[in-house]
């Protein structure tokens, strides 16, 4: 054990090291602190000049895992428990029809190195907690009796290739590794899958795979999936070609597997979810990095059918990125404004829809979005939950933070809040990849408890 505690002390003195090295590296010129975050969210966000680095300034929140008896921050109104604790890495959730949940614990294929730079983001995901251990499995929660405590837990499925999104349509059950998506025969209360999948159909994967994750999304009337599918790239480093069908949202037909692309210039799709009222279909997007602290946001919005969002070639509209040559001022003239600004480098890559349930009413009609959270920002931005109040089917007012305390006083991360869900009773679900623990948040009132699953 001592050697171990030597071993890691020595890397972390390299890092320090390295992260001197690279912010060293940043144009003399460049202001590396960012403005206040609060003026980025919205629909009009406050857009600086971008500035250019050899390679970005690296701020990042070391990971240190929750203390005994530690949890998030969440307001008066409500309250917050572990639902699953000793998980390895969960990324996204899914909850059943019967109530049980399931948990995919998933990380990214081993990226290859073909440049400096992917030196330097090794490093950065290893620092962070993002080169944890990769189950490649799906582990199933049921709470069986309404005590808020799941009596089941069992390894649903295994032996993936670094899964993100599940969907469940009738009697298929769906899930998106990070290369394609893959059917499984379910029936409603087993507690784990044995039949092999059959494949619906190949996504963008190796041997360079930059955003791996791949959510999934079933239309209301089961006949499609759409797929967040991000790019393979920050800015197009890796060549055009690597792009292909990248940065877009697809849809695939269910029956044929056959694909088309529904939207695209979406730099890193990473949740999808119908807005309730008006049967839209929303996704929150991760957006590029390496112009400065305050660019570029990103963002939740709406997504129209054929729709262009700008990457790469723009941003937020037809906000050139001059990094990008050829231009093509034909995309870029018809590039569509994002309808929400959720700041810059937040990284979100959760959302949920709220339409009622076990939370007060001022939660019930909106977006949660789980922040990653930064890590090349001073200061820090992201690393909670927000909610995005809805009036009419869109973004009606500020976001508020629901779910904080993930960094501790010292900005280190006690946890990393990922995908979310609401479960059968409305309580909202927080897969922590950091603290390896699944949170439920539910009103305060002492009868807030989950139904039970059947």
């Amino acid at each position: 054990m001592p050697a171990l505690k030597t071993a890691r002390a020595t890397n972390l003195a390299r890092f320090a090291t390295l992260t001197v090295a690279v912010a060293g590296l940043g144009l003399a010129s460049c202001d590396n602190t960012g403005g206040d975050p609060r003026n980025q969210i919205g629909a009009n966000p406050s857009l600086p000049a971008l500035q250019q680095y050899l390679l970005p300034p690296i701020r990042i929140a070391q990971p240190v895992g929750w203390g005994k008896d530690e949890k998030p921050t969440v307001p008066q109104d409500l309250q917050v428990q572990a639902l699953a604790t000793g998980l390895e890495h969960p990324r996204s959730l899914y909850v059943l029809p019967n109530g049980g949940v399931l948990v995919v614990e998933s990380n990214g294929p081993k990226a290859p190195i073909y440049r400096p730079k992917d030196v330097v983001t090794a490093w950065v995901k290893w620092f962070a907690g993002a080169a944890a251990k990769d189950a490649n499995r799906i582990t199933l929660l049921r709470d069986t009796n309404g005590d808020g405590i799941p009596e089941v837990r069992t390894v649903f499925l295994d032996h993936l290739n670094s899964p993100f999104g599940v969907a469940l349509v009738g009697n298929d059950l769906y899930v998106a590794n990070t290369d394609a998506i893959v059917r499984y025969p379910y029936e409603e209360g087993q507690t784990s899958i044995s039949a092999a999948p059959s494949k619906l159909t190949d996504l963008p994967g190796g041997p360079i795979d930059h955003h791996w994750t791949k959510t999934l999304l079933a239309s209301p009337d089961g006949s499609k999936l759409y797929v967040g599918v991000g790019s393979n790239s920050n800015i197009t480093e890796n060549g055009v070609g690597a792009e292909y069908e990248r940065a877009a949202i697809w849809e695939v037909d269910r029956a044929s597997g056959a694909h088309r692309i529904f939207a695209s210039g979406t730099r890193n799709p990473t949740g999808l979810q119908w807005e309730p009222e008006t049967g839209k279909l929303w996704a929150i997007v991760n957006e590029r990095d390496e112009i400065g602290p305050d660019l570029v946001p990103d963002y939740l919005t709406s997504v129209q059918d054929g729709g262009f969002y700008g990457w790469p070639y723009s941003y937020y509209g037809q906000h050139l990125d001059p990094r990008v040559q050829p231009q093509r001022p034909d995309l870029v003239a018809r590039a569509i404004v994002p309808d929400y600004s959720l700041s810059s480098h937040v990284a979100p890559l959760g959302v949920a829809m709220s339409a009622g349930g076990d939370l007060p009413a001022d939660y019930r009609s909106g977006a949660f979005v789980g922040e990653h959270g930064s890590w090349d920002r001073v200061p820090l931005s992201g690393y909670k939950v927000v909610f995005v109040p809805f009036s009419d089917g869109k973004p009606s007012g500020a976001a508020r933070d629901v779910v904080t305390g993930f960094l501790d006083e010292d900005n280190r991360a006690r946890g990393r809040p990922v995908g979310l869900a609401l479960d059968r009773a409305g309580g909202l679900l927080i897969a922590d990849d950091v603290g390896n623990t699944v949170w439920r948040v539910s009103s305060a009132r002492p009868s807030a408890q989950p139904k039970p699953g059947t």
